[in-house]
């Protein structure tokens, strides 16, 4: 059994199986239908619990999708459901699923409830986001990248914005892929330097650039998301869009970065906000299959959970 929680505690060799089953798992479904099960039905018979704290579609989506395909049935509860953590602990609910279903897979706010879910479950627990981290997102962006531009070791991708919990997990994935990552954003919203810090004593590169035309000089990926939160408040909002409008991902901006730079959203995007409509839809964006291979990602993901 294997818990899935954040990238840099995985293993790089465990990590690269991952990605490289997830190609797999992706090329042998081309062109069949999409309800149709794999072959290999590795969940057949076992339940697998997708809790939602946070609202989602690309995570609900792909994960029940995912299981399904594999020959699994899918428990969705929402934090309403559950109570997480109000007149139960989280380590009793986490006793408590572990009796009836085979994975968790929970998309919550804070990192504390999926670390005590992960220490008293005795099936697998998937980190599916938390305030902190997003690990299932960016193992979907190597694996696309991959697919268009080869390795992304010694790569050098560019991570425009705020330095969020999606960010965090690209400086984990830095680390442990050996790619080198530029952050460039406003001072306020700069990523954690814990997690710069693991990057940089694994070898990768990790540079600070006010200027975001210096920064996607020679990028090979321009990453961007959301500027704010569904639950951030009206005046936070504003005060944001002032700090992260020079940073903005428009045509003048990947011209910068080159021709040959990807560009990548985890989605959903506010067009004409952090990217405009121009990038989203034009020839370097690889938006859409970034979404896609979620579902791939995370079907290898869960494999590997159970041993497979």
């Amino acid at each position: 059994m294997n818990h899935f929680l954040d990238i840099h505690k995985t293993d790089k060799d465990q990590l690269r199986a991952i990605i490289d089953e997830a190609k797999a798992i992706k090329s042998a479904r081309n062109g069949r239908p999409k309800a149709m099960p794999d072959d290999e039905t590795p969940l057949d018979g076992r339940m697998v619990a997708l809790i939602f704290e946070k609202p989602s579609t690309r995570t609900r989506v792909s994960f029940d999708v995912g299981v399904r395909q594999m020959g699994g049935q899918t428990m969705v509860l929402s934090g309403s459901d559950m109570q997480l953590g109000h007149g139960e602990t989280i380590a009793d609910t986490a006793r408590v699923l572990s009796r009836f279903v085979d994975m968790i897979m929970i998309r919550t706010f804070d990192e504390s409830v999926l670390e005590e879910m992960s220490d008293y479950a005795t099936v697998p627990v998937i980190n599916g986001l938390t305030d902190r981290t997003h690990p299932c997102q960016i193992m979907a962006d190597i694996l696309t990248f991959e697919e268009h531009r080869g390795p992304i070791a010694g790569k050098k991708v560019v991570w425009c914005g705020d330095g969020n919990n999606v960010c965090a997990s690209f400086l984990h994935a830095a680390g442990q892929f050996g790619f080198d990552l530029t952050f460039t954003g406003p001072v306020q919203l700069d990523p954690e330097m814990e997690f710069v810090g693991l990057a940089r004593n694994q070898g990768s590169t990790i540079t600070i650039e006010r200027d975001p035309f210096k920064a996607v000089e020679g990028a090979d990926l321009v990453v961007a998301d959301t500027w704010v939160s569904m639950h951030d408040a009206q005046s936070a909002r504003e005060r944001r869009h002032n700090m992260l409008r020079p940073y903005q991902v428009n045509e003048a901006l990947m011209e910068a970065a080159g021709k040959d730079a990807l560009f990548m959203h985890c989605l959903p995007a506010h067009r004409g906000e952090e990217v405009t409509s121009e990038v989203m839809d034009g020839p370097q964006s690889v938006i859409w299959d970034e979404a896609e291979n979620r579902l791939h990602a995370q079907k290898a993901i869960m494999r590997w959970c159970i041993g497979g």
